[in-house]
């Protein structure tokens, strides 16, 4: 069977190839200030986020930092195969998975139902009141917060305790039991952060057709159907979106303020991936370990985003990609 020969080239196929790259020259020139503009955040990504993953190599050496990460020796998967036989691999994975799933189920609905119910308030001095109460926990940081929770929480002087004793019970050391350190990390993340988080929510709904509602009114619909009809549809993209990005972090629990929390008493449960990453690398200086754990931590994240993006984008219309 004789080949087919490949047809040359025309004019008329140069011409539109051409016409294509004026065209997007053309874009580029008109639009040149929004690329400037996008230049720092690119850089910024390129030297501090990809630039970096230069150094993932060493998960599968032996890292000497007198050889540098070229003349170290190749271990392959000896790190990955250390941590999976260890027997702080199933607590770490169990605690971890608790503790983010906790803090997702809880931790999602809560700023929905917030941002639902100042949508709902007319009077706009107290929605600014609330609003400000709402937010301003966001802005403490990790370790003043983490001295609130030690105050309120002490067994001497403690609000909580002084109430206890009030009520004839006995004082009672919260942050030594390995059962309330998840209610109280989850919980005292819920404070700080559900009026930030309800921020998102609030502009959504601001795009709601005030129309629809006046046309629901007169239809006679209850303020109770105009919001579960009409506020809580329009929410769904965005809700989806940041339900996409929650799981695709899932296992990456943040680690400052388990670390505050965290004592020989209650590490039971709050020792996690990522404070066992800390404490191997950085106190004990096997770095190699350390990047192999926190590699496997992310290729989990990036499975459970792809996965769930997948599924999204199977099910409904809204997906990241």
């Amino acid at each position: 069977m004789n080949a087919q020969p490949i047809p040359a080239r025309t004019n008329k196929d140069l011409d539109y190839r051409q016409m294509r790259r004026s065209r997007r020259r053309a874009r580029f020139l008109r639009n040149y200030q929004y690329y400037l503009l996008l230049l720092p955040a690119l850089i910024w990504y390129a030297v501090f986020a990809y630039a970096p993953m230069y150094g993932i190599q060493i998960a599968f050496k032996n890292f000497n930092g007198a050889k540098g990460i070229w003349g170290s020796k190749w271990v392959g998967l000896r790190h990955f195969e250390a941590f999976f036989n260890s027997y702080f691999f199933p607590v770490l994975l169990e605690n971890t998975l608790a503790l983010s799933l906790y803090s997702l189920v809880v931790g999602m609905p809560i700023p929905i139902i917030v941002a639902l119910l100042l949508n709902e308030v007319r009077n706009q001095r107290y929605k600014r009141f609330i609003q400000t109460v709402t937010y301003a926990p966001h802005f403490i940081s990790t370790v003043v917060l983490v001295g609130m929770i030690l105050i309120v929480l002490s067994p001497s002087t403690g609000l909580v305790n002084m109430a206890r004793r009030a009520l004839g019970m006995e004082s009672y050391y919260y942050m030594t039991d390995p059962a309330a350190f998840r209610h109280i990390y989850v919980w005292s993340g819920i404070w700080q952060n559900v009026g930030w988080s309800s921020i998102i929510y609030l502009a959504a709904l601001s795009a709601v057709n005030a129309e629809l509602h006046e046309a629901a009114v007169i239809d006679g619909a209850t303020r109770l159907q105009r919001l579960w009809y009409l506020n809580i549809p329009t929410l769904k993209p965005t809700f989806t979106i940041l339900l996409i990005l929650s799981v695709g972090s899932l296992m990456s629990v943040g680690h400052e303020k388990v670390l505050l929390m965290q004592n020989d008493l209650n590490r039971t449960t709050a020792n996690i991936i990522s404070t066992y990453v800390y404490e191997r690398g950085l106190i004990r200086g096997d770095f190699s370990f350390s990047a192999a754990v926190s590699l496997f931590n992310n290729v989990i994240n990036f499975v459970l985003l792809v996965s769930v993006n997948f599924i999204s984008r199977r099910l409904g219309e809204t997906s990241l990609f």
